[in-house]
């Protein structure tokens, strides 16, 4: 694991974000102490889709309640 210092890292984040691509992983500090570390995202291959099966409890072509409706717009 390599460290830089905070302007040395602004100076070569290009090259560091390189180097993290291919497996390091890079301390960057400031005034002597390290305040971050760069590492690899790694494992964000496609995703596949896909649907989350959903159980209704009630019908959807009923129609809706008075209550529920005066409840989301508000009594005229």
């Amino acid at each position: 694991m390599q460290t830089f210092h905070l302007h040395e890292a602004k100076a070569r984040l290009s090259k560091l974000i390189e180097a993290v691509q291919s497996g390091e992983e890079i301390v960057i500090s400031r005034y002597g102490k390290p305040v971050a570390k760069l590492v690899g995202l790694g494992g964000l291959g496609t995703r596949e889709l896909g649907f989350y099966p959903i159980a209704f409890t009630s019908d959807l072509l009923d129609p809706t309640s008075n209550d529920v409706l005066e409840s989301f717009y508000g009594s005229e």
